[in-house]
């Protein structure tokens, strides 16, 4: 049962309630219509310390979708924060108005320190470098969906591992599921954390292998995670300048990979995807966008105890 709890971190959700989970979506998919107004009454608050455009809109979307009402802020500038209001005195004054939040924050650990002073469920929209676990949720929706599987598979993550949240929470969710390969690719400086290659991978003994160029594995993957490098992480500019363009897919090098290829990205996407790869078949980032739409519905609906009339 989902009902009133918090979601912080991909693992918060066992596998059957994935499962469930992605059942729902699949129902709201095929009968949109009969999900309109379930959430008639209900407020979702979105506090959003960091910009969002994906993340924010299909929340927002996902609750106006269910016939709900969303208040918050995309920016903390506009609201008591900068007056120097505490991150526990603004989550117990957003509680009070609203039956859930969704809540983005540069700092780790926001959300889960956030949890502890909320009557409300409380859903990471991301924190830092650290999780995204709805972006996880719309990440396995969309692999379940063109693969028609979540194990066995041969998953490349190719790009920011360091600092990518989004990367940082599917690693940690798919590896739950039997028979996972992992190639992850990177230039050495951006290379998956320390903890993640231990409590995750060498300590769960996951397959992975590391290489630095792209071209050496694309045959032999079912799944390729494409991320950008992120500025906003660095504090060196020479060094992103540097790395920023370490790799770009093109029709070019995607003539090496297989025909039933799935090509995620969570998006934004600066040269590392070639617009050209747009209309390939095997790109399913945009439908990957509305996935997420789909499944925060179904989030919402769960931890409000919502059901289906």
């Amino acid at each position: 049962m989902l009902k009133g709890r918090h979601l912080i971190d991909p693992e918060d959700l066992h596998l059957q309630e994935l499962e469930e989970i992605f059942q729902l979506t699949n129902l709201i998919i095929k009968n949109q219509e009969d999900f309109h107004n379930l959430c008639k009454g209900k407020i979702l608050g979105t506090l959003f310390y960091e910009p969002s455009t994906r993340t924010r809109f299909s929340f927002e979307a996902a609750m106006l979708r269910l016939g709900g009402k969303v208040i918050g802020f995309s920016e903390p500038g506009s609201s008591s924060v900068m007056k120097g209001e505490s991150l526990p005195d603004t989550i117990r004054t957003v509680a009070a108005y609203t039956d859930i939040i969704a809540m983005r924050h540069p700092k780790e650990g926001a959300p889960k320190y956030a949890s502890l002073y909320s009557q409300v469920p409380i859903i990471n929209a991301g924190d830092g470098g650290h999780q995204h676990p709805t972006q996880t949720l719309a990440d396995l929706f969309t692999i379940l969906k063109s693969k028609g599987r979540l194990n066995n598979l041969a998953i490349g993550f190719c790009g920011d591992l360091k600092f990518g949240r989004t990367v940082h929470s599917l690693i940690k969710a798919i590896t739950r599921y039997p028979n996972i390969t992992l190639y992850l690719i990177s230039p050495e400086e951006l290379q998956i954390p320390a903890y993640i290659r231990k409590e995750v991978l060498e300590d769960k003994n996951i397959d992975f292998i590391e290489v630095e160029r792209l071209e050496e594995v694309l045959d032999k993957l079912d799944v390729l995670y494409m991320t950008r490098v992120q500025k906003e992480r660095f504090f060196n500019e020479a060094d992103y300048i540097r790395l920023r363009d370490s790799y770009i897919l093109d029709l070019k090098n995607l003539a090496k990979a297989s025909k039933d290829l799935s090509i995620l990205h969570p998006l934004p996407r600066l040269k590392e995807i070639s617009t050209e790869v747009d209309q390939d078949p095997r790109a399913l980032y945009f439908q990957q966008v509305k996935n997420g739409m789909y499944i925060r519905m179904a989030l919402i609906m769960k931890l409000l105890g919502v059901d289906k009339c």
